[in-house]
């Protein structure tokens, strides 16, 4: 079969590393792609957002399968437009897309349906929202409504903080018509873990767990990116919590979405954060998440195609899901700045010698004249499977070193517990 895969990132080139591991895949197109996708694909020089010329190529390629990896298309309806052509295509459709797609919709929908997250505030005007900080005890979050490439949410540890995070996001339009509403929220302790869940005919089936590091810096420390390091499994996700996330928060959703009419068939991604009181949830996603997904798809023993069938046509079973008992790391190298200014087009010499068990995720990079260059803020994830967490992140970063490229930065702390 043919296989269409949207997206540029990480995440896509671990959909087609796992997609190029099945034997019901003959030809992999990846629109569109990066340095490391055209090792087992052939990019196709689409926009992602592009919907009606990702709809023309499908129809003209007899595309037998397309796989959705970033939000946008998702939110804009494109499962809605393959599926009035008849196309298979993975994903959720607009409707049920909305629940990253406005943060406002999606903390309505939790708090109707007494599904655990913090308390909130929506906000039409900057002049109300700065008033309303005099109240708030320290540190809030501030979200704009809208998508805004991972970017939107912001922490203020300050009133002042507050003023400019509302002023940049309404006043000077940072984020453009996604800031045109904001909510701010109660900051929540804890530990963060991600969830990842198949969707099916009102089942929801968690993947194996991971825990993403968001933080630039070591230890934590500078500003939020979107993600610069992950493993799985997270230790925390014990089986005791396992069953309080399937009563208080999965249990709760397949209400919501059986009385909405929600026909969610695809991905949910809940981040999630551990609480003194319990776990409460973050945000929503519809999507893979990156870098979860670089290290959650290795440890997948099935062929990702049969999920991804059983997936849209409701028949997915939590018997279904076969995962390695091997833990996976993987660390993100970023060029030097990210997550504010960064240059491109820096030359990377890599691979030859890497150990054969290392997978090289390309995040951000692109193919110049024979060259390998750099093409954004998170390059390159290099992951590992190993015996424990320590084989998988030891395996690691004894190759990172192997890849030669200036600039390049990345945490020392990643998959220490």
């Amino acid at each position: 079969m043919k296989v269409l895969v949207i997206g540029s990132g990480g995440r896509e080139h671990a959909l087609c590393h796992k997609l190029s591991e099945s034997k019901r895949v003959s030809k992999i197109y990846c629109a569109p792609g990066n340095g490391g996708t055209l090792q087992v694909a052939e990019n196709v020089n689409i926009n992602p957002k592009d919907i009606d010329l990702l709809l023309d190529f499908a129809i003209n390629k007899d595309i037998d399968l397309t796989v959705v990896g970033p939000e946008d298309p998702l939110v804009n309806g494109i499962v809605d437009r393959f599926n009035e052509k008849g196309l298979k295509i993975f994903g959720p459709n607009k409707k049920g897309a909305i629940l990253e797609g406005s943060k406002i919709i999606s903390k309505g929908f939790m708090e109707k349906y007494n599904i655990p997250t913090g308390k909130y505030k929506v906000f039409k005007e900057a002049k109300a929202a700065i008033s309303f900080l005099d109240s708030l005890n320290y540190p809030i979050v501030i979200k704009a409504d809208g998508l805004c490439a991972g970017k939107g949410v912001i922490i203020c540890k300050t009133k002042e903080e507050g003023i400019k995070a509302i002023e940049d996001i309404m006043v000077d339009k940072k984020f453009g018509l996604s800031g045109e509403e904001i909510l701010i929220e109660e900051f929540l302790e804890g530990t963060e873990t991600s969830l990842l869940c198949f969707v099916s005919n009102e089942n929801i089936i968690p993947m194996e767990s991971a825990r993403d590091y968001k933080k630039i810096f070591e230890g934590d420390k500078g500003p939020n990116t979107g993600g610069v390091g992950c493993f799985s499994p997270n230790p925390v996700m014990t089986d005791k919590l396992k069953e309080e996330i399937e009563k208080s928060i999965l249990k709760n959703i397949k209400i919501g979405f059986k009385n909405e009419d929600i026909d969610f068939r695809g991905i949910l991604f809940i981040g999630l954060m551990l609480t003194a009181d319990g776990p409460k949830v973050l945000e929503f996603n519809v999507r893979f998440g990156d870098p979860e997904t670089e290290v959650v798809l290795p440890r997948l023993e099935n062929d990702i195609v049969d999920i991804f069938e059983k997936t849209m046509d409701g028949s997915l079973k939590e018997e279904d899901l076969k995962w390695t008992d091997k833990k996976c790391v993987t660390v993100v190298l970023t060029s030097k700045g990210y997550p504010v200014e960064y240059e491109k087009g820096k030359e990377i010499t890599e691979n030859e010698e890497l150990d054969k068990d290392i997978i090289l995720f390309h995040n951000g990079t692109k193919v110049e004249d024979g060259k390998l260059l750099t093409n954004g803020g998170r390059v390159l994830s290099v992951t590992a499977l190993g015996d424990t967490l320590k084989e998988a992140r030891e395996k690691v970063y004894k190759n990172i070193d192997k890849i030669k490229c200036d600039d390049l930065c990345y945490r020392k702390d990643i998959g220490i517990i």
